[in-house]
């Protein structure tokens, strides 16, 4: 880009009539929003450094998924699943960053297609032909699955709002997008949350049964891992502006009812 030229011919930066700081506001802003990214960013990648590794094997007998009695073409979608979905976390970490999206929109949107073509698209495509399967009991089996269908409608509705170029109606797609991209982390913390109320239940609520008791916990936490995840990024959309601040909460009928009584009275004869 071509750099515009100072009255004295030298360039911006130059003689000590450099680009002027950055607005206090915005820099409190930029604060704000690293006070979140940063740990969104460690939590995404110690989930994939953790979780991932074993299937990049492609051996079976390293999987951290149950695999008997499992459909012959369920460890290969698992895996397709697991590596899209991996492309999902951590390029969506940089679409939800709204600096990032400022800064370089340019990366923004090849990040945008990644997200969505090499991440979101198939791996939703992928665990629909996983997730019927699964070892979460007919629960936690539907849970996914329909995890899968509306995740699936939710980038679709993304992708259709940029081509459209509506992009407030873009972003909100997008947040609830990656919410649910998210809800595979959140499956983990919700697991260990359930485990702990129900263990002490084990004898009176399961009959000793721990499989009975596991089984229920993963079915919870399914459904939990995503629908409270939707739940939140609906409440952020709703009480938050494009740069994640709290709208501020007027109150128009007030007005609207002062405006009203000073129009009577002006109209009201003197005396």
């Amino acid at each position: 880009m071509a750099m515009t030229l100072m009255g004295s011919g030298s360039a911006p930066g130059e003689d000590g009539a450099g680009t002027p700081p950055p607005h206090p506001a915005a820099q409190s802003r930029r604060r704000r929003q690293l006070g979140w990214i940063i740990p969104l960013f460690i939590v995404m990648l110690a989930f994939v450094v953790y979780s991932v590794p074993p299937y990049l094997t492609f051996d079976p007998a390293q999987s951290r998924v149950e695999l008997s009695d499992s459909p012959p073409f369920f460890y290969s979608l698992l895996v397709a699943h697991i590596i899209f979905g991996t492309v999902a976390l951590l390029t969506g970490c940089f679409q939800v960053w709204p600096w990032f999206r400022r800064s370089y929109p340019r990366a923004h949107r090849w990040t945008g297609r990644a997200y969505f073509f090499l991440g979101v698209f198939p791996a939703g495509i992928t665990v629909l032909g996983v997730a019927p399967f699964g070892h979460t009991g007919f629960g936690g089996n539907t849970g996914n699955t329909m995890l899968g269908v509306v995740w699936l409608i939710t980038g679709l509705a993304g992708w259709r709002m940029a081509r459209q170029r509506r992009f407030p109606e873009h972003r909100r797609w997008m947040i609830r997008s990656f919410a649910l991209t998210t809800s595979i982390v959140a499956s983990r913390l919700w697991a260990g949350v359930l485990l702990a109320v129900q263990l002490p239940r084990l004898d009176s609520a399961y009959g000793g049964d721990q499989q009975a008791m596991i089984e229920a916990i993963g079915s919870a936490g399914v459904w939990l891992s995503w629908v409270v995840n939707l739940l939140i990024a609906e409440w952020w959309l709703e009480y938050t502006d494009h740069t994640g601040k709290p709208r501020s909460r007027r109150r128009p009928r007030v007005r609207a009812a002062s405006a009203s009584t000073a129009a009577s009275g002006a109209g009201r004869p003197a005396g």
